[in-house]
């Protein structure tokens, strides 16, 4: 296999913003932009400059950002939209034009010809003003394949740096993957990227397919967004290529999860639990069968190390959680109870679990407090009070009074609603001491009508990727969320202790 390292084109601003309900400003492109040259990706595609002015003048900012990164827009085969890319300052253009034919006839209403030609005066236009091109062959995966190959050729009789295989509508299978990369390295000689939707599942699949054809590059997005179902997703892209095929990439892996949950927050989309690599469940365990096996060696259940992506193992209480697990999971908090304390807690938890009810990380210490009498879980953080000021043209504030160690503590905060209010200030207020960024917020409820009591579940992580979860009901949300926070914070300080004991 060939030495080279596997280029990573990163086409989350441009793709990944396409996809529906996503919206972020300049400011936040040019934030994400920078998150994705720290992580090591080869180019950002850093939008489609025809769009908007705020659209140039974000694409403008990044492309003068100083990035180890190429910067590359998008433009369609129009001397405008290449004009755009140009006033953005970009060094580096990707242009494209459909050649299917249900695209030429339905969409374009242009001939095949017609296509060619317009084709080819795109990349010629861009290589007269200094741009390096990559070209795009829209929907080249349902095209005639003698007519693909024919623009393919033109287009690198024109100039162009670079040919992109797009699998627009995810239609292919790996094994056609690989045979059209074949053909198109044959035809043009020219690197070659593959670019592949999710539309059946086999995004990554199709990727790695055609970068084992010999692809130079896969355009891929992180947490896999993008149009419908999606793009290939850069974290299982670049974890399969290292470690299932053993090709190398410029990728920080360590800073695969902090990239995704930054993208997933900026962005507005959250992240499958199940998802591979990133999702909150990847390296989760609950089954009292796997724990066991984890605890003994993490390889049991575990193809990778989560250290290597940024991740932390962690441990669930549950209906098939296990007295290893639970053991394991109380002595990260220096709680060591006796076989017979051992096995009550076991018993409870999974009275509470056999209801249809997950048990949190503080719902199991508090049933291990019960069992044990422990005085260890007192609450470092007490909630004296709090007031939220809110109304149709007052933007929601929280004062939140907590005490520490028996000094009095106040915060106040400005949020989205009421309760983002709350949140941030007894974060703002704790910060020195449990300093928490909140990794889950969940909202549901436990009873019927207009009196029904919500109920919140929080997942927080510290600065050292401790995990906890707490769970609270109440008939007022603000009131259950301030709860749970409050009740989360404290018990990442019973971890804290520990650690520092350590």
């Amino acid at each position: 296999m060939s030495n080279e390292k596997v280029r990573v084109f990163d086409t989350t601003l441009r793709d990944g913003e396409q996809s529906p309900g996503v919206t972020v400003t300049p400011d936040q492109k040019v934030q994400i932009a920078i998150k994705l040259d720290e992580l090591g990706v080869d180019a950002i595609e850093a939008g489609f400059p025809i769009v908007s002015a705020g659209e140039m003048r974000a694409i403008k900012e990044i492309a003068n950002k100083g990035l180890k990164a190429e910067v590359c827009g998008l433009a369609r085969a129009t001397v405008a939209d290449i004009d755009a890319a140009i006033k953005c300052d970009l060094k580096y253009v990707h242009t494209f034009i459909a050649t299917s034919d249900i695209h030429m006839q339905y969409k374009l209403k242009m001939t095949p010809d017609q296509v060619l030609q317009r084709a080819v005066r795109a990349v010629e236009h861009a290589k007269k003003h200094g741009l390096a091109v990559e070209f795009s062959a829209e929907d080249a995966t349902r095209s005639d394949r003698a007519f693909l190959l024919k623009v393919f050729r033109a287009v690198t009789e024109a100039g162009a740096d670079r040919i992109d295989i797009p699998d627009t509508v995810g239609y292919r299978t790996p094994d056609y993957m690989a045979q059209i990369v074949t053909e198109v390295r044959e035809a043009t000689k020219l690197p070659v990227s593959v670019h592949c939707h999710n539309d059946f599942g086999l995004a990554v699949a199709n990727a790695i397919a055609g970068v084992n054809a010999g692809a130079a590059c896969a355009h891929v997005t992180i947490n896999g967004l993008g149009e419908r179902a999606g793009n290939a997703s850069l974290e299982e892209f670049v974890m399969a290529l290292g470690i299932l095929y053993n090709k190398r990439h410029n990728i920080n892996t360590q800073m695969i999860y902090e990239t995704s949950r930054f993208v997933s927050n900026t962005m507005g989309i959250i992240v499958q639990p199940n998802k591979a690599i990133i999702g909150e469940n990847a390296f989760g365990h609950e089954s009292g069968i796997h724990t066991h096996g984890v605890i003994n060696n993490p390889l049991t259940y575990e193809p990778i190390a989560p250290e290597l992506v940024g991740r932390k193992r962690w441990l669930m209480a549950g209906k098939h959680a296990g007295a290893h697990g639970i053991r394991a999971m109380l002595g990260e908090f220096g709680i060591n109870p006796t076989e017979d304390q051992l096995h009550l807690i076991v018993e409870k938890q999974k009275e509470i679990a056999d209801r249809g009810k997950s048990i949190s990380t503080s719902e199991l210490l508090s049933i291990a407090g019960e069992v044990m009498h422990n005085p260890q879980f007192e609450e470092k953080f007490k909630l004296y009070d709090f007031q939220i000021f809110t109304g149709m043209h007052t933007i929601p504030t929280a004062v939140i009074r907590l005490s520490a160690e028996g000094k009095e503590l106040i915060a106040s905060e400005t949020g989205v609603g009421p309760v983002d209010a709350a949140l941030k200030a007894i974060q703002k207020i704790a910060g020195d001491v449990a300093s928490v960024k909140i990794r889950e917020y969940r909202l549901g409820s436990i009873s019927g009508g207009s009196d029904a009591q919500a109920e919140v579940s929080v997942k927080v992580e510290d600065r050292n990727g401790n995990v906890v979860s707490a769970k609270k009901a109440n008939q007022d949300i603000v009131v259950a969320s301030v709860e749970a926070m409050m009740d989360a914070i404290n018990k990442v300080l019973l971890k804290r202790v520990l650690d520092s004991k350590g």
